[in-house]
């Protein structure tokens, strides 16, 4: 039987990457999606394009944010597949805007969504990996959760509380077999950074040392190799991917 891979937030962008990187992988997966309406446009597609890959796939609709709809993901999870060996903290909001500008709700939002979600699935999916002793746990962190971004500091503040998180989850559940990892993107090409104003584009290119933007495929790789074996002995740490942009 394959192992499963629960990827949150991955009807679209680098969380659909990442689950078609992890189907190629051998996984079956658990796409999570926020909504229905996000399983038809992108969860769907994405369970497709997994299955092309010889794989069991399959969206499942919960709102992370919320901690009674992730323990009801992660039984649902386990009632489909008989297992749960990946867990991929994806899911994640941006609510730009300057600290004092930024309302409560902006500031509150983001936190929700991008640092309690981390919380909900680590708390339910851990506890079914401690009684199976294994399972591989990669949240998805930012740069900007470890040296800050004017303009972010809902979004910095939930990053850098996931970077605190996964390596006390580490210490954590190390001890029953489970490894916990994160990776820190920097520039990443998705529909949400096109649409930046040209001028923030090529003031962010030039900081790049090797000179480009990411590609979504560049972070499921690395995730890819932080849910295998290979890295059976790496935990508590955080893999920034950022072409060199904040060295």
């Amino acid at each position: 039987m394959n192992k499963c891979a629960l990827v949150t937030g991955a009807s679209q962008g680098i969380g659909a990457c990442i689950a078609q990187r992890l189907a190629k992988s051998g996984y079956n997966l658990a796409i999570n999606c926020y909504s229905q309406s996000t399983v038809e446009n992108g969860g769907n597609a994405v369970a497709q394009a997994c299955r092309a890959l010889g794989v069991e796939a399959e969206c499942f609709v919960a709102d992370v944010s919320g901690f009674e709809a992730c323990a009801g993901l992660v039984r649902d999870v386990l009632e489909r597949f008989g297992s749960l060996d990946v867990l991929v903290n994806n899911a994640g909001i941006t609510k730009d805007g300057l600290m004092v500008r930024m309302s409560e709700e902006q500031f509150d939002a983001v936190i929700s969504v991008n640092l309690k979600s981390v919380f909900n699935m680590m708390h339910h999916a851990g506890r079914a990996m401690m009684k199976a002793r294994s399972g591989h746990i990669v949240n998805i962190a930012s740069v900007a959760g470890l040296y800050g971004n004017a303009g972010q500091i809902n979004y910095s503040a939930a990053k850098a509380g996931v970077v605190g998180m996964t390596m006390t989850a580490a210490k954590e559940l190390g001890p029953r077999g489970i490894n916990v990892n994160a990776v820190a993107p920097g520039f990443i090409e998705t529909p949400m950074t096109a649409a930046l104003p040209e001028k923030i584009r090529e003031s962010a290119l030039a900081g790049i040392t090797l000179g480009r933007f990411g590609a979504p495929g560049d972070v499921a790789n690395a995730v890819n190799f932080l849910a295998s074996d290979e890295a059976s002995y790496i935990t508590g740490q955080v893999l920034v991917i950022d072409g060199g942009m904040v060295m």
